[in-house]
């Protein structure tokens, strides 16, 4: 085999063109193409281990990895969302001035979610994400201390953009531990922890809220709080989170080879430090990423929306503002039940878009409702419930996490599309920021509106996706066969070809053995 000029990828085209032909020429593969797995492992599986090895090591990751993430990601949660209780906490930021302080969260967010992805992926992923944490947790606490606007949007500003590597982060550790039929069920998890965390908050708001003397303003000590929660959680994170499976130091070096043979048949790999122009151009390429943009753009209208103007829209029912508070948190365990629902019938049946299409049932019918009831007193409970149940919706982004994880291969091409998918959910939650305005006041209609057609859209999508990835599928199926009949293989044999290709960092499209998940 003749090699070619060496593509962006550091991978001679004729090597990646051999997948389709035959075997790949393994000699050829330098090592900053391959995987951070085979520090472990070699090409092929050489150890035997048993189904209850495997299931020993997730145990351990679950104890340990799990945990954190839910820990991460409810802080980020309640740190985003502590604006919200302070609207009704004595917030001298008001108005206009309160609209741009809720979107400028999520243009930091935007402007620094692709520079901290390749930076992540070129460090240890555990370490920096726990320094990016207690920084803005150190910016939280500063929150408290500004009484005007321009001081206040600029610590907004600066919390958007540390923590914009959460999710993407939190995403690729999923994948490089755990399997694709685990992956739902565990991003679910942590995704829950914004329900849990929105009922600790408004109970805890509720509570400081009846401090009218204190020294310090309501708002104020939500704040310093909430920030001393997120310090204490990047400290946890610095000392146990791992970086990868080759890195996690809770694992003995046995449990570490049997970390990665557990996720080696899904051909998703692990980590690489290398970013690889090529894979980048794959990613913003392929049709899919776009109409994963699209609908994370589309669902995230409605969360920008719901976040920062969740407790106005209560209180235009005709409860007073602490009591709005109070029945604020039943939609915390919304989102739990849909969260831990969605995630686990994802993984039980292998399929993302049919569970985000179930979920946003209730979420069309809520919708309507509340563009269809007038604020009377008689409608207050109907409201409420409508209101409630529009909240199902918020699991789609945990499967659509999810989904990047289990069709994504290629560690360049999935910070990537983690980075365009959380930048879309900013774009979203910037413009759902400015979909309740003043001037629509107290009924919102125009915002809830916007809910209901864009969600409606967002359903159609589901199947849309879902049929490309059938139709991938069936490809990659013919593909083998046609391997398996022109080389004269036995399945041991594409058995064997399966094992080489799983840690040499190759996408999804170069992979020949690489199968989506729906």
């Amino acid at each position: 085999m003749g090699i070619s000029e060496t593509e962006s990828s550091g991978v001679p085209k004729d090597v990646f063109d051999g997948a389709e032909k035959g075997p790949i020429d393994y000699s050829y593969i330098v090592d900053d193409d391959k995987d951070e797995a085979l520090q472990l492992v070699g090409l092929e599986r050489t150890g035997t281990y048993s189904e209850e090895d495997y299931q020993k090591v997730k145990r351990k990751l679950d104890f340990v990895i799990i945990p954190l993430c839910m820990a991460v990601y409810g802080s980020q949660y309640l740190d985003k969302n502590v604006l919200n209780y302070a609207s009704i906490m004595g917030l001298p930021i008001t108005g206009q001035d309160y609209n741009l302080s809720s979107l400028v969260f999520y243009l930091g967010f935007l402007i620094w979610v692709f520079p901290t992805m390749y930076i992540a992926q070129k460090s240890p992923l555990g370490r920096y994400l726990g320094v990016n944490i207690v920084l803005w947790g150190i910016v939280m606490m500063l929150l408290s201390v500004p009484n005007t606007f321009g001081p206040f949007f600029f610590l907004r500003l600066l919390l958007g953009m540390l923590e914009s590597c959460v999710a993407p982060i939190l995403i690729l550790i999923i994948s490089m531990f755990y399997r694709k039929n685990e992956q739902a069920k565990r991003i679910s998890w942590f995704y829950a922890m914004n329900g849990v965390v929105s009922i600790f908050g408004s109970f805890v708001a509720y509570g400081i809220s009846f401090d009218t003397n204190a020294q310090i303003l309501p708002y104020k000590i939500m704040y310093l709080l909430t920030g001393g929660l997120a310090i204490s959680v990047g400290i946890a994170v610095l000392l146990w989170m791992p970086d990868s499976p080759v890195h996690a130091r809770f694992l003995t070096q046995e449990e570490r080879v049997i970390a990665v043979e557990r996720v080696r048949d899904d051909q998703g790999g692990t980590e690489n430090k290398k970013i690889k122009r090529k894979q980048v151009f794959e990613a913003l390429t392929d049709v899919r990423t776009w109409l994963i943009v699209i609908m994370t753009i589309m669902t995230s209208i409605p969360n920008g929306s719901l976040s920062n103007f969740g407790n106005l829209v209560i209180k235009s029912f005709g409860y007073p503002s602490r009591q709005a508070l109070i029945l604020s948190s039943p939609l915390g365990a919304v989102g739990i039940i849909s969260a831990i629902l969605c995630g686990w019938y994802s993984d039980y049946v292998s399929d993302r878009m049919l569970p985000i299409a179930l979920s946003l049932i209730p979420t069309l019918v809520g919708s309507a409702m509340l563009v269809g009831l007038k604020p009377t007193p008689e409608h207050k409970a109907a409201l409420l419930f409508a209101d409630y149940i529009v909240n199902f919706f918020g699991s789609s982004l945990a499967i659509l996490y999810a989904w990047n994880a289990s069709n994504t291969s290629g560690y360049t091409k999935k910070v990537t599309i983690n980075a365009m998918t959380l930048a879309s959910f900013c774009i979203g939650n910037i413009v759902g920021a400015e979909t309740f305005l003043p001037k629509d006041a107290p009924n919102y209609i125009p915002g809830k509106t916007a809910i209901l057609i864009l969600l409606s859209v967002s359903f159609f999508l589901c199947f849309v996706l879902r049929f490309l990835n059938m139709r991938l599928n069936a490809k990659k199926r013919r593909g083998i066969a046609e391997l398996k009949e022109r080389n004269r293989w036995t399945d041991q044999d594409i058995e064997r070809e399966r094992q080489r290709h799983a840690f040499l960092d190759m996408t999804d499209k170069e992979n020949p053995y690489f199968l989506y998940t729906l």
